[in-house]
C-alpha cells in the first residue's frame, strides 16, 4: 500500500511537472541566420559570427543560431529583407537598397559625402529611424543599422583621378541613390547586388565598381581589376551604403521574456556603432590586398575632390524633392540626418 500510494504521488508530481518541463524545453530556441556576404569575409567573421557567438554566450548557450552565408537558405540578395519580415529567415543583414524606393528616408546617408566614419554615421542612422522615420522598418525587428566606411573606386583599366576620367566607362553602384551620383559623374551606372561584381568584371559586363575596401578581398575585386582610386580623409567620403541587421517579428515576439532581453541588450545605437566601426576597420586589410596585387592606388586630394562633390550635387537635392513630394519634409530630414552625424561624430 506504501509503495502503491509513492508510485501515484511521484507520477502525480511527473504529472504536474509535465508543463513546468515543457515550458522550459521552449527557453532555448535556434535562429536562422541569412545574408549575401561570403563564409569567410570580414562581415561574416568579424560581424557576423561575433555577433552571434556574444548572443550565445549571454544567453547561456540558450539561443543558438545556424548560419547560412552567401544566400545558402535560397532566393537573391533582394528577397532577403522580405525572407525576415515573412519568416523563411530568422534573422538577415542586407542593403535595404536593394529594393530601390522602399525606404527613401533613410537614402538620407546614402548621399554623396554625407558619411564622417562609419561608426558615428551608424549610430545617426539608428538615432535617425527611431525618431524621424522609426515606421520605415515596421515589418521587422531591427536589431541595428549601420553604414559602411568610405565607398571607393575599383576599374580594371582606366584609372580615376578626376570625375571626367568616369566618362565612358560602365560602374556597377549598388544603390539607386549611389547610381545617381555615378550618372552624374558621367560613368554610365550600372545596377547590381554584391555577389554579381566578379563575374561582371571578368565579363567587361562592366568595367569597373564602387565598393568600400573592405570587401574587395571577398569578391577578389583587386584580382580583376588593376586600378583604385581613394578619396583623402579630408576630402570627405564618396559615398557609404545603409544596411539593416534584422529579425522576423513574430520569432521576435514568441521569445521568452529572457531570452528577448538578451535580443534586445545586442541590438540598438551600440551594436549599431560596433558594427559600422568593425566593417570599416576591415579597410586596411582589403586595401592591402590590391597593394600586395602589384595594383596602382591613386588617393584623390580633397581639393580635386571638390569637383566629384560639385557634379554630384543633384543627388542630394532630387532626394529632398522627391521626399517633399511622398510627404515629408525633405530638408528637415537631411538636416537632421547630418546633425546626427555631427553630433555622433563628435563623440567618437
Amino acid at each position: 500500500m506504501i509503495q502503491r500510494r509513492t508510485l501515484l504521488q511521484s507520477g502525480a508530481a511527473i504529472a504536474l511537472g509535465a508543463p513546468a518541463l515543457t515550458g522550459f524545453a521552449q527557453q532555448s530556441v535556434t535562429l536562422k541566420f541569412h545574408t549575401f556576404e561570403a563564409p569567410q569575409s570580414n562581415v561574416s567573421l568579424n560581424m557576423h559570427k561575433a555577433w552571434m557567438d556574444k548572443v550565445e554566450k549571454d544567453s547561456g548557450g540558450r539561443i543558438k543560431f545556424e548560419h547560412y552565408p552567401a544566400m545558402q537558405l535560397g532566393g537573391s540578395p533582394v528577397q532577403l529583407y522580405d525572407q525576415a519580415r515573412d519568416g523563411v529567415a530568422d534573422i538577415v543583414w542586407t542593403l535595404p537598397g536593394n529594393t530601390p524606393g522602399r525606404f527613401p528616408r533613410i537614402e538620407v546617408f546614402e548621399l554623396p559625402f554625407m558619411m564622417n566614419n562609419a561608426e558615428a554615421t551608424s549610430k545617426a542612422y539608428w538615432e535617425y529611424v527611431q525618431t524621424v522615420a522609426k515606421d520605415e522598418f515596421r515589418e521587422v525587428q531591427p536589431i541595428a543599422l549601420q553604414v559602411h566606411g568610405p565607398g571607393t573606386f575599383h576599374m580594371r583599366s582606366k584609372l580615376i583621378k578626376t570625375a571626367d576620367d568616369l566618362r565612358g566607362s560602365k560602374v556597377r553602384g549598388p544603390t539607386r541613390q549611389i547610381t545617381k551620383m555615378l550618372g552624374l559623374l558621367g560613368a554610365t551606372p550600372v545596377g547590381m547586388p554584391l555577389p554579381q561584381i566578379p563575374d561582371s568584371l571578368s565579363k567587361g559586363v562592366i568595367d569597373g565598381c564602387v565598393i568600400p575596401w573592405e570587401v574587395v578581398p571577398s569578391v577578389k575585386v583587386h584580382e580583376l581589376t588593376k586600378f583604385h582610386s581613394e578619396i583623402e580623409p579630408a576630402g570627405g567620403a564618396l559615398y557609404t551604403n545603409t544596411f539593416v541587421l534584422a529579425m522576423n517579428k513574430a520569432k521576435y515576439n514568441t521569445l521568452a521574456p529572457d531570452l528577448k532581453a538578451i535580443i534586445d541588450k545586442n541590438s540598438g545605437i551600440e551594436t549599431s556603432g560596433w558594427l559600422g566601426k568593425t566593417q570599416q576597420g576591415g579597410d586596411a586589410a582589403g586595401r592591402k590586398a590590391a597593394v600586395d596585387q602589384g595594383n596602382t592606388i591613386h588617393t584623390i586630394s580633397a581639393a580635386d575632390a571638390q569637383e566629384f562633390r560639385r557634379k554630384a550635387r543633384l543627388v542630394e537635392v532630387e532626394w529632398m524633392q522627391e521626399m517633399d513630394k511622398r510627404g515629408f519634409d525633405g530638408k528637415k530630414l537631411f538636416e537632421t540626418a547630418k546633425a546626427l552625424i555631427e553630433k555622433h561624430g563628435k563623440k567618437s
